[in-house]
């Protein structure tokens, strides 16, 4: 179990008339930290869900939610910075909403079983030093979570600049009979560190995962 203050959806404040004359409200009040969303509730209509984990200022999740208005799109952050940036970017859409709660958490507690039809990762934190290799978020236990909240033949798209952590996932996938991998080749548009990895010339891995039915 995450630390509470990691598990915290967005302040009080922030639901208050004057932040709504602002900014229209976009961000989920979670009433309990461990009842699954209601997500037809959540959006008000029923539509394949997508969900950008670690959504940062949300550029790319309003991209890609303009781009598909018949998704549902949930951006999941726990800086309350970026979820205020990504609530100003969202206020014109409809089909976005925001959860300010840890993306590990999100997924295995908080998320229906097959409710998604694409994850997104977009630059999670490498934590390059050995000795904070356990702060990855791509483990073996999440892959699981995420294999659960799919639904079938739904996927994620995963993508690094860095080499070492790249290798590491593909090897955690490979292990794991529920997914089949391919390369992500993909029209998706660009995220803030995409861009700023892209003027530096470094090299993105891609990824993508899809859920399939384990041999037996």
């Amino acid at each position: 179990m995450f630390p509470i203050h990691f598990l915290l959806s967005v302040p009080a404040d922030e639901g208050s008339l004057a932040h709504r004359r602002h900014v229209p409200f976009r961000v989920i009040e979670l009433n309990s930290l461990t009842d699954r969303l209601d997500l037809d509730k959540i959006f008000g209509r029923k539509a394949p869900l997508h969900v950008d984990l670690g959504c940062g200022e949300g550029s790319f999740l309003c991209a890609l939610a303009q781009r598909m208005p018949d998704r549902n799109f949930l951006g999941i952050e726990r800086l309350l910075n970026r979820i205020r940036t990504s609530a100003r970017k969202a206020a014109t859409l409809d089909n976005v909403r925001l959860l300010r709660v840890e993306s590990s958490y999100a997924v295995r507690y908080l998320l229906p079983a097959e409710s998604v039809e694409t994850f997104y990762l977009l630059f999670p934190d490498p934590w390059p030093k050995r000795r904070h290799h356990q702060r990855r978020i791509v483990t073996p236990e999440f892959l699981n979570s995420i294999q659960v909240a799919l639904q079938k033949n739904g996927s994620i798209h995963i993508a690094t600049d860095d080499i070492d952590y790249f290798g590491k996932i593909k090897e955690i996938a490979e292990s794991n009979p529920g997914f089949a991998i391919g390369n992500a080749d993909v029209d998706l548009p660009q995220s803030k560190f995409g861009r700023i990895f892209r003027e530096k010339r470094a090299r993105i891995q891609w990824l993508e995962l899809r859920k399939v039915s384990p041999v037996k």
